[in-house]
């Protein structure tokens, strides 16, 4: 096969990933399983061909210095990939993200009028957590589209690499690429202070740096949209606050409690029709409640405050898996999978099955 036509495939199967290794025929994720197309195996030569195919000569030349490379690459029309091609054993792996070409509104996405309002924010931080492959990426891209849809305003996003690109709408949006435009992260948050913007998208905090400057930015007028690999509101504002030197810590915990927005942490389950997936969310809403347990250092009662704040769109990651398997979306094994407090479930679940 050639590369568009697994391309094509890719779009047509609505694959989340797809996979070349050498040893095996190329492998798609569907649904969150892993499964291989009707082909050959692939050789040393196939995945070479596939990785020159795709990838620049600058792309390559990092891939041979370092040892691998990610990079974004359009399909035309149809979709967008995001490719991380490297090298394993001395030959070339790819895996390939497949990023749909349309933006989810907030509704198709699961979120309440209670986030499009936290959204119409001028300022603080905005936070979606959750595992690799959670859709935190397609989260953040639907948010900054619906504020590019609705709001005249300046949006600057940093991104490794580019993954959705955002045309000019009711706002100028200005995307730049770590290792193509800026050199990281957080230098790119700090120089794009003078860029005159209202609003900065941080594809990730993954070190010290860009913590401080996203709070920094956060706290200086803007709405600032970050993403963590956590998993819970507590679990987020532990890491961040973790994160720092312990002299720091306490000034840390005030800066965050004043500038913290919310926490969305999120995971994608499979659907008991076996087609697709569907997203599941923890929300949590920064209230002067919260703001106390996070500058007294009692991160662990967020949980409870979660559990009491439904008036402010706020539920508990197990409430919304109960709420989905209760209407039938996902199984009862994926939902334990995935929760937090499996005995409270449990009975909770009990009481569903009795009532079918």
């Amino acid at each position: 096969m050639e590369l568009n036509d697994i391309l094509a495939l890719c779009v047509e199967k609505d694959a989340s990933d797809a996979h070349f290794a050498v040893g095996r025929p190329v492998t798609l994720r569907l649904h969150g399983a892993l499964k291989s197309i009707d082909g050959p195996v692939l050789t040393d030569a196939d995945t070479e061909r596939f990785m020159k195919a795709m990838t620049s000569e600058t792309n390559r030349h990092k891939l041979e210095e370092v040892g691998g490379v990610d990079f974004g690459f359009a399909f035309g029309e149809k979709a967008r990939f995001r490719a991380s091609v490297y090298r394993e054993r001395g030959r070339y792996g790819i895996s390939l993200r497949f990023l749909p070409s349309r933006f989810f509104s907030l509704e198709e996405i699961g979120f309440s009028s209670r986030i499009k309002e936290l959204l119409e924010r001028p300022r603080g931080l905005f936070l979606v957590t959750g595992p690799t492959g959670s859709g935190k990426t397609t989260t953040l891209a639907s948010m900054i589209n619906h504020i590019n849809e609705t709001e005249a305003c300046h949006i600057v996003t940093v991104e490794d690499p580019i993954e959705y690109y955002h045309s000019h709408k009711k706002s100028i949006v200005t995307q730049r690429e770590i290792g193509v435009d800026v050199t990281s992260f957080s230098e790119a948050l700090v120089k794009g202070l003078r860029m005159d913007p209202d609003v900065f998208m941080v594809g990730e905090m993954r070190d010290l740096a860009t913590m401080e400057s996203a709070l920094a930015a956060a706290e200086t007028g803007h709405l600032v949209f970050a993403t963590l690999h956590t998993i819970g509101a507590s679990l987020t504002v532990d890491r961040i606050i973790d994160a720092f030197p312990s002299h720091q810590q306490a000034q840390i915990r005030i800066q965050l409690s004043t500038s913290l927005l919310a926490v969305i942490s999120q995971t994608l389950i499979p659907r008991v029709s076996g087609s697709g997936r569907v997203a599941a969310f923890e929300i949590m809403v920064t209230t002067p409640a919260i703001q106390n347990l996070i500058r007294e250092s009692k991160t662990f009662r967020i949980f409870s405050e979660i559990q009491t704040g439904a008036k402010l769109g706020m539920h508990t990651m197990d409430s919304y898996l109960l709420g989905l398997y209760e209407k039938g979306l996902i199984k009862y094994e994926d939902m334990m999978e995935s929760a937090y407090d499996t005995n409270q479930l449990v009975q909770q679940a009990g009481e569903i099955k009795k009532k079918r």
